[in-house]
């Protein structure tokens, strides 16, 4: 059999990960600064992590939700003190599309609206309703095509005004920050005035924060930057640092039904044991606080490189926008410099890094970075 061949694949397999490096089998080392695409949280083959999953897999690495488990209410309030939503409901999933997917039905459910507001350069997943709501004609197929879901430009508040006026739309969804569009950014006062239409027209409003949250941008959630509660919050990548994980956060007023929604392997005995170590560690290695040292200290330091066009983002989120062929520049900094970055389009390069990152790897990659441009 062979697979389905739909990636552009780098020349390259790591075998191994460690701290903030994967490795080859010939034993080669690269330093992580896209972190398998914002997944890996707290770094690679994190002790605490390594012994958290390997002692559950050993007790009961999974049944279904027929049954109680515990873990999930752990993890429940683990999340709600570090990300400050103890009042939220949470339901458990398996990825981000399946959280936006997840989040959009329960704003139907809850509305009795069937419309959706998105934005342009939106991408919220692949599955039904979460590629309907993604912008990209390219991965939406004819099956995913509706009339139920329009698209506005990003911080045009009018334009927001003018299609809520018509209280038809179930939900606005939104990222904390648009990722796979080049790290674009919704305004503070945009977002805050959003949740005003939103409540003042009856429509939910739903933060995709799955490649935002989690402490990458320097807050816990990009949207807490504007100071608003959103009333559904979408949480994937960073979760349990490479397990297959999500979470859909869920305000108190919107009441669950029972068979609502459901889910086989969402919220796994072994996804709560590697979602809960990351949690740990990400409090007591105060990896939020760390997000934003570094975070700052890398856009600040390549505002200052004078062959970049732009440089966007908060934190841990950053996107670099350059005056050339973002692709090959990535290729070179990997194969030159041995160092993993992210692509967003053919002209801005995505920085991803664990959580863990020191100044001193951000000073290995803005050296390498110059002699590339250079």
């Amino acid at each position: 059999m062979q697979l389905f061949d739909v990636y552009s694949l780098y020349d390259i397999e790591p075998v191994k990960g460690k701290g903030n490096y994967v490795y080859t089998a010939d034993g080669k080392e690269y330093l992580d600064l896209y972190g398998g695409h914002a997944v890996i949280s707290i770094g690679h083959a994190h002790p605490h992590y390594v012994e958290a999953v390997a002692s559950q897999v050993a007790a009961l690495p999974f049944y279904s939700n027929s049954v109680r488990n515990s873990l999930q209410q752990k993890l429940a309030d683990k999340l709600g003190k570090a990300s400050g939503y103890e009042d939220y409901q949470l339901f458990l999933v398996n990825s981000g599309a399946e959280a936006n997917e997840n989040a959009l039905k329960l704003a139907s459910f809850a509305t009795g609206r069937k419309k959706v507001l998105a934005f342009d350069k939106a991408f919220h997943g692949r599955t039904a309703a979460a590629v309907a709501a993604t912008d990209n004609p390219k991965i939406r197929a004819p099956f995913n095509e509706t009339e139920n879901v329009e698209f506005v430009p990003l911080n045009d508040l009018e334009a927001v005004e003018k299609k809520l006026a018509t209280k038809e739309f179930a939900a606005v969804i939104v990222e904390g920050i648009q990722g796979v569009a080049g790290i674009r950014m919704a305004d503070d006062g945009f977002l805050q005035k959003l949740r005003e239409i939103t409540r003042e027209t009856g429509t939910l409003l739903i933060l995709d924060e799955i490649q935002s949250g989690y402490g990458r941008t320097g807050k816990f959630f990009a949207h807490q930057y504007a100071g608003i509660r959103p009333d559904i919050i979408t949480v994937a990548k960073g979760i349990a640092n490479g397990f297959p994980m999500s979470a859909v956060l869920i305000a108190p007023e919107i009441k669950p039904e029972k068979g609502m929604l459901g889910t086989t392997f969402g919220g796994n005995h072994l996804g709560c044991a590697a979602a809960c170590a990351v949690l740990d560690v990400i409090e007591e290695e105060k990896l939020v606080e760390n997000a934003a040292e570094v975070g700052e200290y890398l856009i600040s330091e390549l505002k200052k490189i004078p062959q970049l066009k732009e440089v966007r983002g908060r934190g841990l989120m950053i996107g670099v926008e350059i005056d050339g062929s973002a692709p090959e520049l990535r290729k070179r900094l990997l194969f030159e410099k041995n160092i993993f970055t992210g692509g967003a389009g053919a002209t801005t390069v995505r920085l991803l890094p664990p959580l863990t990152i020191t100044r001193s790897e951000a000073d290995r990659f803005l050296q390498a970075f110059k002699e590339i441009l250079a």
